[in-house]
Order: structure tokens, then sequence, then C-alpha cells
């Protein structure tokens, strides 16, 4: 009875490991990695198309919006004055959207992803690129000794409900394909040197819809797993609710639909409190309403490459930044094959990224590398597949927020302070 037991039990461990591992097959019929309910798996080839995809598309939407950046304010760009898209544009090695985020890749590259917070800030102290606002004070601060994370806290930090972590967190998803709980984390270790709350949640929002893209390609469903990683309470994740319902009223009418996100999270100051240029004003860098636009250009532009950037661009405020953004998820979902040849054909492969060490094949080759690392860190594995190229096999795994927080009633600091030693580490260069 017991040796018929142990049969049984055999025959089925073996059984569901074939199963597992067929799960594990990829298909040459789809650009999407295979989901089994349980695992995601992804061949490291198709990977680092998708990935080479997603640096693209944060270059093509940056090149294309920046000479628009915060010149329409509260206000709809004029069709008439999107400008024309040129394939040199994709040359965006001096643009902070792009070059503050390798200061996070280097740190991982360095010290892998155990590195302390203070670690990761002392490397960001010693950045030598202009910053603005909340990435500008939480330098400062660090360079003062302010260590983190008390240097995102609001009360170190007025820029800390601001965009930039936004800006900078496309890296977190980019090397954790399938792993919305890396990203989450990596906004816990580089997200609060210099953002807190709502500031916060938009890079581990937008981590998280990168996470997705390597599996997924419906933009709707995109945003519903990037809003599973941040707090439900938040006015953040309120803010993308609206945007998804919105979009629903009006599937049609992105202007409708960006009228309501202006009258709410513009013109209603219960939602800019923590506003770093007042509630009043036309200038609006919080994080909720430049992610909000980032949404638009994912629902309204259908997976349409020029669609998604122009909507993203036309909404307004960060205008650069944020179809960097939308334009990086869905390059990402695209892979870089199969990305129209005028996003990639002038592509200098030289070009060196501003105060990184890093050019656009040595990028690929860190993020090849790290994502190695966090696959295992998720309690992946890397597996052969029938041709003896590695596959990424990765843990379904359910995304845990960070605990919930506001810049306008901030928990207490941390009184974190840099030691004599790490401060001697810090070496400020020339601006």
């Amino acid at each position: 009875m017991a040796k018929g037991l142990l049969t049984i039990l055999l025959v089925a461990a073996v059984g569901l490991s074939l199963v597992f591992l067929a799960g594990c097959q990829y298909s040459p019929l789809t650009s999407l990695g295979v989901a089994t309910g349980t695992v995601r798996c992804i061949p490291v080839e198709d990977y680092v198309d998708k990935m080479k995809a997603g640096w693209v598309g944060q270059m093509a939407g940056v090149g294309w919006g920046g000479p628009t950046e915060f010149k329409y304010q509260g206000k709809i760009i004029p069709e008439d004055k999107m400008p024309q898209w040129q394939p040199e544009m994709i040359n965006q090695f001096e643009q902070d959207d792009i070059y503050v985020e390798m200061t996070f890749l280097r740190t991982l590259e360095l010290y892998g992803f155990d590195c302390s917070i203070s670690q990761a800030g002392i490397d960001f102290a010693n950045s030598g690129y202009p910053l603005w606002h909340a990435n500008r004070n939480g330098r400062d601060n660090l360079r003062k000794g302010i260590a983190p994370p008390d240097s995102g806290h609001p009360e170190f930090n007025k820029h800390a409900d601001d965009i930039d972590y936004q800006i900078e967190a496309d890296y977190s998803g980019l090397i954790a394909p399938g792993m919305p709980n890396i990203a989450i984390e990596l906004g816990e270790k580089f997200g609060r040197l210099m953002n807190y709350g709502d500031g916060l949640y938009g890079g581990q929002f937008v981590g998280g819809m990168y996470a997705a893209a390597f599996f997924e390609d419906d933009m709707e469903k995109i945003v519903r797993a990037g809003l599973k990683c941040i707090p439900k309470e938040s006015q953040y994740a309120e803010c993308i609710r609206d945007v998804l319902a919105w979009y629903k009223q009006n599937p049609d009418d992105w202007e409708k639909t960006w009228q309501l996100i202006n009258e709410k999270y513009h013109l209603n100051p219960e939602y800019r409190r923590f506003s770093c240029s007042g509630a009043e004003s036309d200038f609006n860098i919080d994080a909720k309403i430049n992610g909000a636009y980032i949404v638009m250009g994912m629902l309204y532009g259908k997976g349409d490459p020029d669609k998604t950037i122009i909507i993203s661009t036309r909404c307004g405020q960060d205008s650069d930044c944020n179809p960097s953004n939308s334009g990086g998820i869905l390059f990402t979902t695209i892979g870089f094959e199969k990305l129209p040849d005028r996003f990639k054909s002038a592509l200098n492969p030289e070009g060196k990224f501003s105060h990184t060490p890093y050019n656009f094949p040595t990028l690929v080759r860190v993020c090849e590398e790290l994502v190695r690392q966090a696959v295992k860190r998720g309690r992946g594995r890397i597996e052969k597949n029938a041709h003896g190229s590695d596959v990424f096999v990765i843990p379904v795994r359910k995304p845990k927020p960070s605990r919930l927080e506001q810049c306008w009633e901030p928990g207490p600091i941390a009184n974190s302070k840099f030691s004599q030693e790490e401060m001697a580490q810090i070496k400020i260069p020339e601006e």
C-alpha cells in the first residue's frame, strides 16, 4: 500500500514537472511570454528584445515631446504645435528622464540588489548632472548629510510629491519582467532618495506597468497591473482609477477625459495639497496629474506608437517625461525588432549617456546581467528550452504595495544621517 502510494506520488510529481516545463515552452507565434497561472516564462533573447525597445521608447518619447516641455500648463497642446518626428530625435543622451535612472543601475551593477539605501544615497550624491525639483532637493540633502529615507521626507524635501522618481523608474520594471515586487522594492531603495507618498507611488506604478508589459499588450490590463503596485487608498491610485473610468465613459474623446482630469487634479486644491508651486499655480509637476497623462497616451493611443506619444505630449505640463514613460511601456510590448524603422534607424550605438559609463549596447548588457539576478531574487530560475537557449521561469506573485503615506500628513522622520565614514565617500563634482 505504502509502496503503491509512493509510486503514485512519484508519477504525479513527474507529470507536474512535465506540465510545468511544457508551460515554459515559448511559442514563436506570439511576441509575448507564456503564463501558465503559476509561472511566466520568456526566453532571454526575447526579454532583451523587449528591454531594448523599452529604452528606445523612453528616448523617442522624451525626444519628440522635448520642445514642448512645460510650455502648455493647464492647456492641451494644439495639434499644429506638436513637433514632427525626425529619426535623429532618438539620440537623447543629455536628458534627465534617461540618465538619472542609470545612476541607480550603476549602483546595482556594482553592489547588487542587496546594496544598502545609504550606498544608493552616496552614489546619487556623487552624481554630476544637473537636477531639478525633488531630485535636486534630495541630492542637496544627501550632500548635507541627511541620509535616506529622510532625504526624500516632506520635512526636508518640499518637492516630495513631484514627478521625479516617476520619470526615472522605468529601469525598475525593465529589469524585473513579470516581477512587480522587485519594482516595488527598488522604489523603496531608490525612490526614497528624493520622494515620498504619491511621489514614490508614481515610480512604483510605472515600474509595475513595465514589469507587466513583458507579458501583456492590452494597455488597460497593464495600467491595472501597475495600479496593484501602489496603496489603493492613495490619491495617486484614485487618480488612475478615475482615468480608467473616464476612458470607459469617453472611449473616443481623449480631450473630454483631459478636461475631467484637469478639473479634479489641477484646479481642485484638495488634490494639490503638497504642490511645490502652490495649489493655484498653472505649473503642475505633481506626480498624480502627470501620471494621468502617461495613462492617457497608453489608453487612447490604442497600441499605436505615434498616437501614444502624441496624446501624452499634447496633455501638456511635463510633456516630455510623460510620453517617455508611455512610449517606453508601449515599445516594451512591441519589442525592438518589430518597432517601426523610424524609431531605430538613426540610433547612435556609441552615444554616451550623460555622466554615466553607458552607451546603448553597454546599457543593454548591464540590464541583462541585472535581470538574471532579479529572476533569482524573485525565486525564479533560468532553464534551457528545446533549442538550448536560456529561458527565464518567473513565479507569479501578488504585488505587495508600500505602506500608505501622504506628503501633507507625513509620518515621523527616521533621523537618518550619514556617518563620518559615509560622508567621506561623497565627493561633490562641479556641475
